[in-house]
């Protein structure tokens, strides 16, 4: 079984706060076998980090902004264009041949898509059940469910935006050290997922910071 963090942001994301250096080495040093870089709406994390000389596989990603929510794409190739349908942008993911993902699917504050589209769970081809930056674990547990449900594929992710916390969620995958093999196991649900919650000192630290970036840009407007 390959362990795996399949949400991971680098700096490429606005509310990034590690490099991709900073990302593989502390990816070495929790033993993971693999890392996904997922930064919002860029694959610039990614082209870095496929540059990078590291043991750690890295799974090219994007988390793309959808019109009523955020949706993980990984083995993509090319950034798909935020804004459009939920439905369009997991159209647009499987014409590159991306295995889609819905990420923390019931979160009320962090663009959860399913809150939004319910028929997003269906269409998706994995559903992120361990979110490691949840304060408290009942939106992961209802994520759980609705992949029970829906009979899919279950991962799950750090969603770190700090070196520090890569890990911190994971997925169990029974594949190859490859990225075809390792998107093929998610595809066939053979992956287990757990991990630990982000320190809520932490959470609320970087929540803020966004909050106020995102403020000072409406500013700059």
């Amino acid at each position: 079984m390959l362990r795996c963090d399949l949400h991971v942001h680098t700096d490429a994301s606005r509310d990034g706060e590690s490099t991709v250096e900073e990302i593989l080495r502390r990816a070495e040093a929790h033993g993971l076998d693999a890392i996904a870089i997922t930064d919002h709406d860029t694959l610039a994390g990614v082209a870095r980090a496929l540059g990078t000389e590291s043991r750690v596989l890295v799974i090219p990603g994007i988390e793309i902004s959808t019109r009523q929510g955020h949706l993980i794409a990984l083995g993509v190739s090319r950034a798909i264009p935020p804004g459009l349908d939920v439905m369009e942008t997991i159209a647009l993911a499987r014409d590159q041949g991306a295995v889609t993902i819905l990420p923390h699917p019931y979160h009320m504050w962090r663009h959860g898509a399913a809150r939004r589209a319910q028929r997003a769970p269906g269409a998706v081809d994995a559903i992120e059940v361990f979110n490691s930056r949840y304060i408290v674990g009942s939106a992961n547990r209802k994520a759980a469910r609705v992949a029970r449900r829906f009979r899919k594929p279950v991962v799950g992710g750090s969603d770190a935006h700090n070196a520090r916390y890569v890990g911190f969620g994971y997925t169990l995958v029974a594949a190859e050290p490859t990225v075809p093999s390792i998107l093929a196991a998610i595809r066939e649900g053979r992956t287990a997922a757990g991990g630990r919650m982000t320190p809520l000192r932490t959470y609320s630290r970087q929540s803020l910071r966004s909050a106020w970036k995102r403020v000072r840009r409406r500013i700059r407007r």
